[in-house]
């Protein structure tokens, strides 16, 4: 089972403080509050492209990235950890915001598109393949297509970043699901979420 759990997750963001709070910044939320809860550390690593963190759970190892290359080239940090590490594209699972979900809900999926998100467009062309898994972190939709761009480059308030936060507890309850391939009793616990 080991062979089709997960070995790598990507938190997707901007680097730099002033993007820190902002909405396209929930992939970032995630990663730090797992490597957090696992004792782990964000390095640098220049030939990555990348803050990577290397945890151990239960005798596995999960590498957690956050890419330095600005959302619209994350595949290329994606990428470049995967082959290193020998990272097939199912055994990732990219953790972003998405518009399609009221704040703070939480889809997990395999494959599929990008929907117009930059991120995942850049990573499925790194990677060749659509077939990665995928956190969608839900922060609702402005409304308007025209202000999407500065809604989800926009800070979200206390209580959405609460809601979003709020329910990490539940994606660091899954992982072990998720390295040992059981995709569906992950999907289970996360969706039955409110």
């Amino acid at each position: 089972m080991t062979e089709t759990g997960i070995r790598l997750i990507v938190g997707l963001g901007n680097p730099g403080p002033e993007y820190e709070a902002t909405r396209h910044n929930v992939g970032f939320w995630l990663a730090d509050a797992l490597a957090t809860e696992h004792g782990g550390a964000f390095r640098l690593e220049p030939r990555f492209h990348g803050l990577l963190a290397r945890l151990n759970l239960g005798g596995r190892d999960l590498r957690l990235l956050k890419p330095a290359t600005y959302m619209n080239r994350s595949g290329q940090a994606v990428a470049a950890v995967a082959r290193y590490f020998g990272v097939a594209p199912e055994q990732v699972l990219v953790a972003h915001d998405e518009l399609d979900l009221p704040v703070g809900v939480l889809r997990l999926k395999q494959g599929g598109g990008h929907a117009g998100h930059n991120g995942l467009r850049d990573i499925i062309n790194a990677l060749g393949s659509r077939d990665f898994w995928r956190l969608r972190i839900g922060i609702d939709h402005p409304g308007d297509k025209h202000l999407v761009t500065s809604y989800v480059l926009g800070r979200s308030s206390k209580g959405d970043e609460g809601a979003i936060r709020g329910h990490f507890p539940e994606v660091d309850a899954v992982l072990q699901d998720l390295l040992d391939g059981q995709f569906q009793r992950a999907m289970n616990r996360l969706h039955g979420l409110r």
